[in-house]
């Protein structure tokens, strides 16, 4: 059965969801989601056998929500895993992200194989480490407006999004934000100016749904999940030593070929070449149709496709 707990880890305090016995496996969420995007893999990776723990992030929900900016690099949230393994009283496990949780899965993979056995990313793809800082390449490319750097200023973002939390997670969870043309900002309309508001629910969510994730940010505001953004340069900076390092344990990728990330520059090199930065990659799989918020919108896919790699040698 489903139960819920607050565990000590890395200096913060995190809010998990768990259920089951055996194996290990740690679901991390995204942006800008909680430990509740994984309500549909809770139980049947729980059902299939495996002891699954899916923590609200640093910065989210009923987890520690830190004021430095600086706390939330990539080492700051791998940290976060590293040790909520530790407070577990486990010392391996396989570890899933999708969207922001995907880098961390993916890292977490990379910095300790020793203890992350097998990894999984949905959404975002193994990391790749460009010549130049991201939000660098973005101002020499010519963009000025993609929702990055609209994130970047402290404050804009976060009364853009408290002004009405439950309009705003029914529009970026349930509406538009597959379409790549809204991730840039128009200058005066902020992120959610182009993300209709008159459009019923798609039949993965629910209004109760919603209404759980915007529970979820009345308690935590959204300052820490924007945190994660305004260090994308900084974990560039802090990478360098992991520059053309490999994810060298059993990986699995899933994404939705309507994903907005499958849409970003580059991507289409990437993904077609996962082999070179993940040798041991079991198997990339494109679900026709899907979008961004994958394991909620293609559950029963998703869930098939994790629990084979999980049981796989």
């Amino acid at each position: 059965m489903l139960s819920t707990r607050t565990i000590s880890a890395n200096g913060i305090d995190l809010f998990v969801r768990e259920q089951g016995d055996g194996p290990l496996v740690l679901l991390c969420h995204g942006w800008p989601e909680l430990s509740y995007s994984w309500r549909h893999q809770i139980p049947a990776l729980a059902e299939a056998g495996f002891h699954v723990v899916a923590p609200d992030m640093r910065g989210y929900g009923q987890s520690s929500a830190p004021d430095d900016v600086g706390a939330y690099t990539i080492f700051d949230t791998v940290g976060d895993m590293v040790a909520l393994l530790a407070a577990l009283g486990e010392k391996q496990a396989v570890i899933v992200g999708h969207d922001w949780g995907a880098p961390v899965a993916w890292h977490a993979a990379m910095f300790r194989p020793d203890i992350f056995t097998k990894v999984a990313g949905l959404s975002v793809p193994p990391p790749f480490r460009g010549r130049t800082r991201p939000l660098d390449a973005l101002r020499e490319g010519g963009v000025t407006n993609f929702y990055w750097q609209y994130f970047q200023a402290p404050g804009i973002a976060e009364a853009e999004f408290e002004r009405d939390i439950a309009e705003t997670t029914r529009r970026v969870l349930g509406r538009g934000v597959s379409d790549p043309s809204n991730m840039f900002v128009d200058e005066g309309k902020g992120f959610l100016g182009k993300l209709r508001s008159d459009l019923p629910l798609p039949n993965w969510i629910t209004e109760a749904d919603i209404a759980k994730f915007a529970e979820g940010y009345q308690k935590s505001g959204f300052r820490g999940g924007l945190n994660w953004y305004r260090n994308i340069d900084r974990n560039w900076e802090l990478l360098a030593p992991f520059a053309g390092a490999c994810v060298t344990v059993p990986a699995l990728y899933i994404a939705g070929d309507r994903d907005l990330v499958v849409a970003f520059r580059g991507m289409d090199q990437l993904i077609p070449n996962l082999s070179q930065f993940v040798p041991h990659l079991q198997r990339a799989l494109m679900l026709p149709g899907c979008g961004h918020w994958t394991q909620q919108e293609r559950s029963e896919e998703v869930n098939t496709a994790m629990i084979d790699f999980l049981r796989s040698i």
